[in-house]
């Protein structure tokens, strides 16, 4: 799991850096999320991240352009925004999802002292 997450972690970097939005989606994407098989993602996941694969695979390339580069390049800016925000989204999921399986551990909290009164502030 810790893969995944870190795979994520990687494509969000990227879409928060430089450059045109289109072009940082189309980075994040490809470089970082398409080695993702959503069977192997959490189930609470797996649907986002095949909307996501829908959305990025949806147009038809043309002249030997790959059907990334051609789905993102037919969004609008705001949509390519929106897949942006996905990308986010199922990171926090993943986040969130990747500590469900650890153990809860009780607070341990030290010896606490009290004050003594004669050190109370008084106005």
């Amino acid at each position: 799991m810790s893969y995944h997450v870190d795979k994520f972690f990687a494509a969000v970097s990227v879409l928060s850096g430089h450059g045109h939005i289109k072009q940082r989606l189309i980075s994040a994407y490809e470089d970082h999320l398409t080695s993702i098989r959503d069977d192997d993602l959490p189930v609470a996941v797996k649907q986002t991240f095949a909307d996501l694969t829908d959305l990025m695979h949806h147009v038809t390339p043309l002249n030997g352009e790959g059907p990334i580069c051609a789905s993102v390049r037919k969004m609008s800016v705001d949509e390519a925004n929106q897949c942006a925000q996905l990308m986010v989204d199922l990171y926090g999921d993943m986040i969130r999802h990747s500590d469900s399986g650890q153990t809860a551990l009780p607070l341990q909290f030290g010896e606490r002292r009290s004050v003594p009164a004669l050190l109370v502030k008084t106005n």
